[in-house]
């Protein structure tokens, strides 16, 4: 079976799985990700798995009103099937986006704010 998946140039995938007709659009960062079915990804968007900005950078995922502890510093994403990522957009480490999940060019997401 044919997975079809499209991978831009200029593009750094890292530690990442992607389900089949997953497309990631040039110049664009997924790191330690999963990516369901048909993902979209435009240029420049990023999956961030590391949170700098943090002393203590462990990550988490919030999910209906619970907080799962992953045990890892390194984290990006759960990006449910059909999800579109405009082109600039950054999701921070730990995020979950349920299926058809739409992110505005631009947007950040980050379940932390």
């Amino acid at each position: 079976m044919q997975a079809d998946n499209i991978i831009g140039p200029g593009c750094e995938l890292k530690s990442s799985f992607l389900f089949e007709h997953a497309k990631l659009a040039h110049l664009s960062f997924v790191g330690d990700t999963v990516m369901g079915r048909a993902v979209n990804i435009e240029a420049g968007a990023m999956i961030a798995n590391f949170r700098n900005e943090m002393i203590d950078p462990k990550i988490v995922i919030k999910h209906e009103g619970k907080t799962i502890d992953t045990g890892r510093t390194k984290f990006g994403a759960l990006v449910g099937d059909d999800c579109r990522i405009g082109a600039n957009a950054v999701i921070a480490p730990g995020a979950l986006l349920e299926r058809n999940t739409i992110v505005e060019r631009l947007s950040l997401v980050d379940q932390s704010l």
